[in-house]
């Protein structure tokens, strides 16, 4: 068998091809839901999506633009304003952050034992209003 025909002897892997030119398979994926959400700036499931890839990335700034939108189409989802002050705490805005926070658990976030060890959080451990939302205040 020749050509067309032939078997393939190795299958090309997604990590193995260049088809995404230099970037890496984080950047990849961040520009491809980026292109997704200029097309539905609207699209919950692209923001969120996005929203945790920048936060991966790095991107602090981005990822609370983004969680800022989805708070905006779901203003009384807890998950999405617990991710807001996760957000906001790694971008260094502790007042922002524990206010939304107070905001998520109002909302009806109830696991505190996750939001006493998340490490986004970290940022927030020594402040007394922060420990208060724990109950050690």
């Amino acid at each position: 068998m020749t050509g067309a025909n032939a078997p393939q002897d190795r299958k090309a892997s997604p990590r193995s091809s260049r088809w995404f030119g230099n970037l890496s398979q984080l950047d990849f994926d961040i520009e491809f839901f980026e292109q997704l959400l200029v097309r539905n700036e609207r699209d919950v499931e692209v923001l969120r999506v996005l929203a945790e890839l920048v936060s991966k990335k790095g991107s602090v700034d981005r990822a609370v633009e983004l969680d800022e939108q989805l708070t905006n189409l779901l203003p009384e989802d807890p998950l999405v304003r617990y991710n807001l002050g996760c957000s906001l705490a790694r971008a260094g805005q502790t007042r922002e952050a524990i206010a939304s926070l107070k905001r998520a658990i109002l909302l009806g976030y109830d696991d505190l034992a996750h939001l006493e060890v998340d490490p986004d959080l970290d940022s927030l451990r020594d402040d007394p209003e922060f420990r208060g939302l724990l109950g050690k205040g």
